[in-house]
């Protein structure tokens, strides 16, 4: 008897050594930030000279803030187009590369290929696309006659959000992809051989084998998404700098605006920790609503 419990201790202590980089990389970078944050919450904390505490003052007038929750609409507008729009497409996208038809391979590093880009590079690229004096859509469509003048893209709020979220659709469905598709490929293949020879098609298969085995998978890559999205900062800051007439700015953006432009630290640091429990209630809702039926 002894000697087992001595043995669960050794594998006790061994499993602790394995876990202790991961633990002490994710107390330092995510658990003592994240308390530093909430202290500055709770402060009047100016750039430049000592922090003032100021209890919930930071949070009571966060929620008599129009520009905050304005942005926020925002955020959840942007949110609510971009994700079905990318988890269709890179559903599509990971149906296109799941058989094994010949170069693909090829095809599926060339729709990953934009995944590895960073955002702010991407945004400056598509900055550039998106010019209605050198850009090359413009420039397209005018050679084909299908417009008579250069388009502004960026330069009203509906045509700034379309133009975005095509970046971030071209940008971000590759990765989306990858998980979908390894989700596909651990669906066993009798599967669909047993229903091929009791004459389903394509399209039956996907519908009643395909989704409903792909719950948690839709679940990971719906959240994932979900969460990308409510935190979209670079490209908003790159190509809109919130414009037109302040229409585009998410939430990050007005936190960074709050912090580095007007010096709020503290008043920042209360819009953050609102946000994170934003996505903690909305991530949860959406688990749930994606959950496994028993």
């Amino acid at each position: 008897m002894l000697a087992l419990l001595g043995l669960r201790v050794r594998r006790g202590r061994a499993g602790l050594l394995f876990i202790l980089p991961c633990l002490a990389v994710t107390t330092l970078f995510f658990i003592v930030p994240l308390l530093m944050t909430a202290w500055m919450s709770l402060n009047n904390w100016p750039l430049l000279g000592h922090p003032s505490f100021t209890g919930l003052k930071n949070y009571l007038d966060l929620f008599h803030d129009a520009s905050f929750w304005g942005s926020v609409l925002f955020t959840v507008k942007y949110t609510l187009v971009v994700t079905p729009a990318i988890f269709l497409f890179a559903f599509a996208l990971a149906l296109l590369v799941h058989r094994g038809v010949r170069f693909v391979g090829i095809f599926r590093t060339a729709y990953f290929l934009p995944v590895v880009i960073g955002m702010t590079t991407a945004s400056l690229l598509w900055t550039w696309l998106f010019n209605d004096q050198v850009g090359i859509f413009s420039a397209v469509l005018m050679d084909l006659g299908w417009i008579d003048e250069p388009v502004q893209w960026l330069g009203d709020t509906y045509g700034a959000l379309a133009s975005i979220v095509v970046m971030v659709m071209w940008k971000a469905a590759g990765f989306t992809m990858v998980i979908l598709l390894v989700g596909m490929q651990a669906i066993p293949v009798d599967l669909y051989e047993a229903a091929s020879l009791d004459g389903a098609r394509w399209w039956a298969q996907v519908r009643h084998i395909t989704i409903p085995l792909m719950r948690r998978t839709f679940a990971l890559a719906l959240t994932m998404s979900f969460i990308g999205s409510f935190l979209a900062f670079e490209q908003f800051f790159v190509m809109t700098r919130g414009g037109p007439f302040n229409s585009t700015i998410t939430v990050v953006h007005w936190i960074y605006r709050a912090s580095f432009t007007y010096f709020k630290l503290g008043y920042g640091a209360a819009m953050s920790v609102v946000l994170l429990l934003m996505l903690l209630v909305l991530s949860a809702v959406q688990l749930y609503l994606l959950r496994d039926e028993r």
